[in-house]
Order: structure tokens, then sequence, then C-alpha cells
């Protein structure tokens, strides 16, 4: 054999060892690859113990950020809200807040105001003595006393306070009634309307009209005896020559009276006598 041969052969014997060599290297051992079963089980046991407890770390932190953003929260509100009520320390935790009872409802205000005045005493419906040659049924107005005389008859009579027509606007004389009505429509005259532009030209009849509750018309003329829903104004000159009676009083009346009933206007200078009260 030549010197090349031999060489090249040496060569090769001696490399065949580290072949042999790098084919017997130790892989990375896993838990699968251990050939001990026993100690491979303990080392998954030990894997998973780890995932777990790395998985509650997790949890934890999550929990604690956000019970700290919770308080985060609650302390930016109570710091920009000095009047509010203090916070509890853990806000998450909070019962549901109260509601505030709602504010008293308003009120409106009635259309009758007057609805708890009381009349004087010489006002009230009462039954006087009053002697007249008049028959019973006549109806005799005291326009300076503002009182109303129904005749009962034997020297007696009802008397009612009333209300008259301002100054300038009293009348006397006599009529009779010529319609009744109950809650009557008000329809201003030409001449009340001329005087007080701003009156409406009709109203229905109703606890706001100005009639009340009964009207009974005089004869041909423009002036009724009538309800009204300001009982104040009993006893005072206000009217544009209409007489006027608390609704109750003027019920009591209406319920007295009938179409024909004589009706005697006293004038301002001329007192009826004054009736005593039957006691």
């Amino acid at each position: 054999m030549s010197c090349r041969g031999r060489r090249t052969k040496q060569f090769l014997n001696a490399t065949k060892p580290f072949w042999r060599f790098r084919a017997n290297v130790l892989k990375r051992l896993t838990v699968t690859d251990h050939p001990n079963d026993a100690l491979g089980d303990t080392g998954a046991l030990g894997a998973k113990q780890g995932t777990i407890m790395f998985k509650s770390a997790k949890l934890n932190s999550r929990l604690v950020a956000a019970a700290l953003g919770a308080l985060t929260v609650g302390a930016i509100a109570l710091s920009t809200s000095a009047a509010a009520a203090p916070l509890p320390l853990f806000p998450f935790m909070m019962t549901p807040p109260v509601q505030a009872a709602p504010p008293p409802a308003q009120v409106a205000p009635s259309d009758d105001e007057d609805s708890t005045f009381v009349l004087p005493s010489r006002l009230k419906r009462q039954v006087v003595n009053y002697p007249t040659r008049e028959a019973a049924g006549t109806i005799i107005i005291d326009t300076p006393n503002t009182y109303l005389y129904y005749v009962l008859g034997g020297g007696q009579a009802i008397r009612y306070g009333i209300g008259v027509g301002r100054e300038g606007f009293t009348w006397s004389g006599t009529q009779t009634i010529a319609k009744k009505a109950e809650w009557p429509d008000w329809t201003p005259p030409p001449e009340m309307i001329a005087r007080q532009p701003y009156l409406p030209r009709h109203m229905t009849g109703g606890p706001g009209n100005p009639l009340g509750a009964r009207a009974m018309y005089l004869g041909g003329t423009v002036y009724r005896i009538h309800g009204t829903n300001a009982p104040h104004t009993i006893g005072t000159r206000v009217s544009s020559g209409c007489l006027r009676l608390v609704n109750e009083d003027v019920i009591d009346l209406y319920s007295r009276v009938h179409v024909g009933t004589k009706v005697i206007v006293l004038p301002m200078d001329r007192r009826a006598d004054l009736g005593n009260v039957v006691r």
C-alpha cells in the first residue's frame, strides 16, 4: 500500500470515534423523555402546580388592581365635591342610594278665592220683623242699607245682605221678574263693553261665571238679581246696577220667587224700615 492510501485509511479510522460520540450525545431532558416513569409523573405534577400558582398570582394581581382603581375613583370623587356625603372605604360595596322624597306638589289657587269668607252678622240671611203694606212674596231692595227683603206677610220678612250699584249706577223703580235661570250664561250688554272693552263677549254659565248660581231678570232692563263668586263684595257698592247675593242666598231666594214676582227698588235717598231680627 502506498503512503497516500495508508494516510487516508488512518484518517478515516481516526474520525470514526467522533461520529460515534455525536450519535451518543444526550438530548435535553423533558418530562416525557425521562426513562423513569415515577420521576416523569413528579415532574408533570410540579409543572401543573407551577401553572396553577402562576394563574392564581395573575388573578390576585387583577383583583388588587381593581380595588386600587376603585379606591382612586372614590378619592377623586371625594376631593371634587366637598359638599357631598363622605364615601365609604369600598365604593363597590355601597348599598343602593336612598331616593329623596319628591318636592311637595304645587297647589293651584282656587277659582273661588273667598270660599272661606264669612259674612258679617248683619248681612247673613235671617228672618226679621218687617211691617209693610206690600203683599207676601214681594221683593223690596233697600239700596242704601244693602238689604233685600222677601216679604213673608204677618209683619215679617227674610232679609238678605246684597251688593248694589256703585256710584252713578244705582237706580230705582218697580219691576217684575221676567225670567229665571240656573247657572246662567253671561253676555255683557254693549254699553258695559263700551265702558270696559276688556270684558269677554260671552261666558258660559258655571262656578266661574260672574252671575253665579242663579239669576232673576228684571223686566226688559239689563239688570238682574243674581249670585256671585265674590262674597266679600256683599254689603258694598261695586256693580253696574245689578243686585248680587252670595250663591247660597240666591239659591234660597230663587226657590221662593216665580216669574211675575213684584220687585221694588228704593232710591239711595230713601231707606226702608229697618227690620228687627226675630229671636
